[in-house]
Order: C-alpha cells, then sequence, then structure tokens
C-alpha cells in the first residue's frame, strides 16, 4: 500500500541504490577510468560496444564511453551540488520570511517570486552565456537561480503550518523575537522539507544541465558531460545509434534515483502520510 513504512522504505532503498551508482562511478573516475579522457583511439571511431577493449564503444572522434560516462557522473554531481545549494541558501531564508511577516508583506514576497519563476534556467543561462561566455559555471548559477523560486514556496508553506502550532504561540508570550523564532523553532520543523526540496531540485538541476550542456550553454567541448554527449552523438544515430543511449541511460538512472529518493523522503517526512499509519 502506498505510504506505508514497506512501500517509503522500498522507494528510498532503490534511490539509494541508483544515486549510488552515480556516486560510485564519479568517486571510481578520480582513481581509475579504463582509459584517459583525452584519448582518441582514431583507429576506432564510433566503435560499437566490445571493439578494441572498449567496454561501451567509442565516440565520433574515438574517446572510450565509459571514460567519459564516468568522469561525466563529476560534471554532474559538481552541477548539482552548486545550483541545489545556491537555492537553498537563497529560498529557504526567504520562504521563512514569506511564513512569518505579515500577510501583506508576504504577498509582495510571493509575487516577486512569482516573477523569478517566469525566469526558467534555459533564459537565465543565456543572459549570463552572452554576458560572461558559457561555462559551467553560469550553468550552476542560472539552474540554481531557477530553482529558488520552489525552495520559497515549499519552506513558505511549511512556515506557515508551524507558526500555527501552540509552540510558537508560547514563544511569543515568552517574548522570544522573529529571528530567535525562526532558528529554535521553524528551521528544525522545516528541515524535512528542505531535504526533500533538495531531492527534487537535484533531479531537475540534473536534467537542465544536461538540456544546457546540449545546447552549447555548459560543459566545453573539452569537459566530460553527459549533455555534451548527447549533443555530439546526435551526427552518429544513423551509423552508431548507442553512442546517445548511454549517456541519456545515465541521466535517466540519476533522475529516476532523485525521483524516487524524493518520494520515499516525502512519504516519511509528511505529517500526513503518518497521520494515516497510526489511524486504526
Amino acid at each position: 500500500m502506498k505510504g506505508s513504512p514497506k512501500h517509503r522504505n522500498s522507494l528510498l532503498v532503490a534511490g539509494a541504490v541508483l544515486i549510488g551508482i552515480v556516486v560510485l562511478a564519479a568517486v571510481v573516475s578520480f582513481f581509475w577510468t579504463p582509459f584517459s579522457p583525452v584519448f582518441t583511439d582514431v583507429r576506432n571511431p564510433a566503435a560499437p560496444p566490445g571493439r578494441g577493449g572498449h567496454l561501451l564503444g567509442t565516440d565520433r572522434l574515438g574517446r572510450d564511453t565509459l571514460t567519459w560516462l564516468m568522469v561525466g557522473a563529476q560534471t554532474t554531481l559538481k552541477v548539482g551540488v552548486i545550483a541545489v545549494g545556491i537555492a537553498a541558501v537563497v529560498g529557504t531564508p526567504i520562504g521563512i520570511l514569506a511564513g512569518m511577516t505579515r500577510r501583506r508583506w508576504s504577498e509582495v514576497i510571493m509575487r516577486a517570486n512569482d516573477v523569478l519563476l517566469a525566469f526558467p534556467a534555459l533564459l537565465v543561462a543565456l543572459i549570463l552565456a552572452a554576458k560572461y561566455g558559457a561555462s559551467i559555471t553560469s550553468s550552476m548559477v542560472a539552474i540554481g537561480i531557477a530553482s529558488v523560486p520552489g525552495f520559497v514556496r515549499v519552506i513558505r508553506a511549511g512556515t506557515i503550518q508551524v507558526m500555527g502550532t501552540d509552540y510558537v504561540q508560547a514563544a511569543r508570550i515568552a517574548g522570544l523575537r522573529g529571528p530567535a523564532i525562526a532558528v529554535r523553532h521553524v528551521l528544525p520543523n522545516v528541515f524535512g522539507l528542505i531535504i526533500v526540496q533538495v531531492s527534487v531540485a537535484y533531479a531537475i538541476a540534473i536534467l537542465a544541465e544536461a538540456a544546457l550542456s546540449f545546447l552549447g550553454l555548459g560543459a566545453p567541448p573539452s569537459v566530460p558531460s553527459w549533455g555534451r554527449m548527447l549533443n555530439e552523438a546526435q551526427s552518429m544515430l544513423s551509423v552508431q545509434p548507442m553512442i546517445a543511449v548511454w549517456p541519456g541511460l545515465a541521466i535517466a538512472v540519476a533522475v529516476l534515483g532523485l525521483n524516487l529518493l524524493g518520494d520515499g523522503l516525502r512519504d516519511r517526512f509528511d505529517p500526513r502520510m503518518i497521520t494515516r499509519q497510526v489511524r486504526p
């Protein structure tokens, strides 16, 4: 049954296993890869899996596909961590502030948040690329800015619930001011929501990074990236379609793992789901 402890555990385990595979590939690539990322096998360009000692084949330039997938995992995790970190650090305090202030000021904050929501990561990346040039850094900043509204909405909703509790009212009567209430009572109680939103935003960041690299607004050609691999595989689809399958599969595994992890965490931290379990 959905929402049961067994179901929640299965989602968490499945998500953790898939994400663990990606993390393991990234960590191992720091110490070992089948070939050097810059090595090109000129005798076996666009080779199928197994030829020339390349387990997953090579791309159109003869670079080992497995090596680029492993090193590309580093790029994916790095972009996700920085982008989601920016969104969480900026969006969490704004969401708490919007949930604790008076209704009029809360509406002002949320309308400004809606304006930011109208700017997708692609548009922000185009603006940054025009100003500073396309790079991984501009991709991380663009994805982070585009992910802020999601954090603001979720954390504001959680803050409003916490502010209506008896212990917050008691803290106000005891003389605690807004900042102290936010640190002592609100932040610990919305921490679960932050964790869930991080997993959701991370999955979105992976897709956004792949899309930006695919369009040439992210990682440069010399930097291994799953989106860049898909971009370079376009011209070889009719000759060797597996070149596009492997990075696409890697993106799917990472996103699926984070979505499963997010679902499991949501069920675990959602008070409504917990309440259903304790009812007879």
